[in-house]
């Protein structure tokens, strides 16, 4: 089996297992104290989970805290649900291109939330109208179905220069390149190299949020809920490494993505060639029966789309957002490529799918 879905998951690194593994907690061991007890086996759990969120931090600017989380949609939902200024008579703006978690949460907590509108390559327009009464902007930094990085930076100046708070959903850019500047950022380990289960919110430092889980309080208040150090202590071992391997992941992704950009010179690329995460190669040709595809190149572990719309069986809104029409969307894959992909295995698996897509040679 080959995997080439790296934006639906990504492997967990052997450097994460470790860290995890003293934690998971057998009855000969010590690892399994609750972190928020007071005794010794408690304040042991305790202190891996304060050096996680110390390695966690290290993806962010200064100034700010990190909270634990189960997850990068728990964490925008805490980040858009907490903020006062996503109520009441405050508008919420967001990208065309937004995952659901952040598209859902903005429609319910405003129905008549501002979507900003891509173009051709899935970029926002750093100077596109903002509502007048924003209350909070939310862009991802990279999507996950067309690797599109999008201009933060520049829209968050323009939504604090009306006072109105930034929410990015980092979480395929975490651990890949410097984190875009905003006031509340998400990220999850499994996107990262890190395990499945555990994510965390940034929070700038005074902006005040309130609980969207209530309980015993635990995580400053924010998010209630026993931690798992074991999680936790994974996640923190995967930024670690990320940041350290960072470059030397680069320079595998960037010639990873020419190879397949090669041999794939016959196929259309869906979103911008140059802002890009070129881990993300989506990618689509005139006529293809993707579904056909899947299942004659069963052996190969690419997609159709996000992992997180699957089930949906609809056209990708993100593709219909940069102007595909549901035909071509039909027509597209995307093949994620990491840390772990192999040349040979990038080879051998375009190999295949470029094999069922055209049997006839």
């Amino acid at each position: 089996m080959i995997y080439l879905d790296n934006q639906a998951t990504t492997p967990l690194a052997p450097e994460a297992l470790e860290a995890m593994l003293p934690w998971l907690g057998g009855p000969e061991t010590t690892g399994y104290g609750n972190p928020h007890s007071s005794h010794r086996i408690g304040r042991q759990a305790e202190a891996a989970v304060d050096i996680a969120r110390e390695q966690v931090a290290a993806l962010f600017p200064e100034g700010g805290t990190v909270v634990f989380t189960g997850s990068a949609t728990e964490a925008l939902n805490i980040a858009l649900r907490g903020s006062d200024r996503a109520r009441g008579d405050k508008r919420i703006a967001i990208s065309a291109i937004e995952h659901s978690a952040v598209l859902n949460t903005a429609k319910a907590l405003d129905p008549q939330a501002a979507v900003l509108a891509v173009d051709a390559d899935g970029l926002v327009d750093p100077q596109v109208a903002l509502p007048e009464d924003l209350g909070v902007l939310a862009v991802m930094q990279v999507n996950n179905e067309i690797g599109t990085i999008q201009p933060v930076s520049d829209l968050a100046e323009r939504a604090r220069a009306v006072g109105a708070l930034v929410v990015c959903d980092a979480v395929q850019s975490a651990g890949k390149m410097a984190i875009a500047e905003a006031d509340l950022i998400a990220v999850t380990g499994h996107k990262l190299y890190g395990p499945k289960g555990v994510g965390a919110l940034w929070i700038r430092d005074g902006i005040e949020l309130d609980p969207v889980i209530t309980g015993g309080g635990q995580e400053a208040g924010i998010r209630s809920g026993t931690l798992s150090p074991a999680l936790c202590a994974g996640l923190g071992a995967a930024v670690k490494l990320s940041l350290d391997t960072m470059d030397e992941d680069e320079a595998h992704i960037d010639a990873l993505w020419d190879r397949a950009r090669e041999m794939l010179a016959g196929w259309t690329l869906n979103g911008s060639a140059t802002h890009r995460y070129k881990g993300n190669l989506n990618i689509r040709r005139d006529g293809l029966d993707v579904a056909r595809l899947m299942s004659d190149a069963r052996e190969v572990c690419f997609s159709a789309g996000s992992a997180c719309a699957s089930e949906a069986k609809k056209p990708s809104r993100v593709l219909g957002a940069i102007g595909l029409s549901v035909e071509q969307s039909r027509a597209s894959i995307r093949i994620g490529f990491g840390r772990y992909t192999t040349m040979d295995e990038l080879e051998q698996g375009i190999g295949i799918i470029l094999e069922a897509a055209d049997p006839q040679g």
